[in-house]
């Protein structure tokens, strides 16, 4: 005797998928930056020095004197030779007064006051050099620099974010089944 069979067949499903990848697109532009530099700034003052050099007692030496003091010197000799004429004619006066006591009085005035005294002589000296009067009062300088710090400007900028999403689907590329067969 022949047992009557169950057959079955089955037919699995196959699910196909599609996938389309998600594109990312990211690009950060650089920041903005504004640098300045001011410029230092630099004060300087001075004050100047003073050189004083008085040379008039040198240039006396050397008989190079002022208007002043050479004024001055002629009416003191003035004065003293007015002084020593006088004197000197009172002197001659009182010779003449005694002419009487017998000489040659008249002669010997003659002869004195005719007869020039010797000229000088032509050489001079050198004047002294440690004469001179010299005072220095020094200069100054004062220099003040003063450093500016930089300015800094920067502006950060927001990256560009560009998303396309991505897709999935499904489709059934083998739809299942069932077979059930009797064999008997």
């Amino acid at each position: 005797m022949q047992m009557p069979q169950l057959q079955i067949q089955t037919t699995p499903g196959k699910l196909g998928l599609n996938t389309e990848k998600p594109v990312q697109q990211i690009e950060q532009s650089r920041a903005t930056i504004d640098q300045q530099q001011p410029a230092a700034t630099l004060e300087i003052s001075t004050t100047r020095p003073q050189l004083s050099i008085d040379t008039t007692a040198v240039r006396e030496d050397i008989d190079l004197k002022s208007a002043f003091k050479r004024t001055e010197e002629y009416a003191q000799l003035g004065r003293q030779a007015a002084s020593d004429g006088v004197g000197r004619r009172a002197a001659e006066g009182q010779q003449l007064l005694r002419i009487e006591n017998g000489g040659n009085t008249i002669a010997d005035l003659a002869k004195q006051n005719g007869t020039p005294p010797p000229a000088p002589l032509g050489m001079r000296f050198v004047a002294n050099r440690s004469k001179i009067q010299m005072s220095i009062t020094p200069g100054t300088t004062t220099i003040n620099a003063m450093a500016q710090k930089p300015v800094f400007n920067v502006q950060v900028n927001k990256p560009i974010h560009d998303y396309i999403r991505g897709k999935v689907t499904g489709q059934m590329e083998q739809h299942p089944s069932i077979q059930i067969d009797w064999k008997g």
